[in-house]
């Protein structure tokens, strides 16, 4: 069977049905992301986790990373943060120049950022 942290917090989980929605854990060697996102890690703690706590991605990476498999489900993800004001196009742009992708994958990253960026 799976990991029980996972189960707890996971699809389909009494945590996702009370809150409605899920967390799914993803190995670092299977995502793609951006250089020094190590420095940019976000700590989570409050007293609800405790004693435990835990890191996250910075917003930022966490869509480059998502933009990256491209995934119907990820673009609408991404759009939802952009169009929430959760995160900065501009900035999500700096980070597509700093993840190690083909050149295909680069130019439609590119490409899916600049609809959200100023005419230049």
């Amino acid at each position: 069977m799976g990991d029980p942290d996972v189960l707890a917090i996971g699809e389909l989980s009494p945590f996702h049905e009370m809150n409605g929605y899920y967390a799914q854990g993803v190995s670092v060697s299977t995502a793609v992301l951006p250089d020094a996102r190590r420095d940019r890690l976000v700590l989570v703690e409050s007293q609800s986790t405790q004693p435990g706590r835990g890191y996250t991605l910075e917003p930022h990476d966490c869509v480059v990373s998502k933009l990256v498999a491209g995934r119907e489900k990820d673009h609408a993800f991404a759009n939802a943060l952009i169009r929430a004001g959760l995160i900065n196009p501009a900035v999500v742009a700096e980070r597509i120049e700093l993840v190690d992708v083909d050149t295909v994958v680069l130019g439609r990253l590119k490409g899916w950022i600049a609809m959200y960026l100023p005419a230049t």
